[in-house]
């Protein structure tokens, strides 16, 4: 039920314990603050997303896209194990669905994230 129910949202998720194996956080073997300037590479080298906020207290960056809103959270867990939680909301004009997009946007940021920093394990 969880995959079709992530199917007709316009809001997706990921945590530690996600129902949905695609939607749990990824913990890479780097700092919060390495992680934080990744994230920040990451959307800089991407076109149409802009970084809108950046709290590195709170290990926060919100990015606004064509189609999203994206809240990204950074924490580090131990030293050198860092998790990396995002949470994806489409901005649709007449209905409350996104057919599935919020979703493969948090499987494609995982891909381009995976690639840049050391990929530990995903949650639980």
């Amino acid at each position: 039920m969880g995959k079709f129910k992530s199917f007709f949202t316009n809001h997706n998720e990921t945590r530690d314990e996600h129902q949905d194996p695609a939607l749990r956080s990824h913990y890479y073997k780097t700092t919060q603050k390495k992680a934080l300037e990744a994230v920040q590479e990451l959307f800089g080298s991407m076109n149409g997303y802009k970084v809108t906020s950046v709290s590195e207290e709170r290990g926060e960056l919100s990015i606004k896209s064509k189609k999203a809103f994206i809240v990204v959270t950074i924490i580090s867990v131990r030293p050198f194990e860092t998790s990396v939680d995002f949470s994806v909301t489409t901005e649709s004009g007449f209905i409350p669905i996104d057919f599935g997009y919020s979703k493969k946007e948090i499987n494609n940021l995982y891909n381009k994230l995976d690639s840049k920093l050391p990929f530990l394990r995903g949650g639980q």
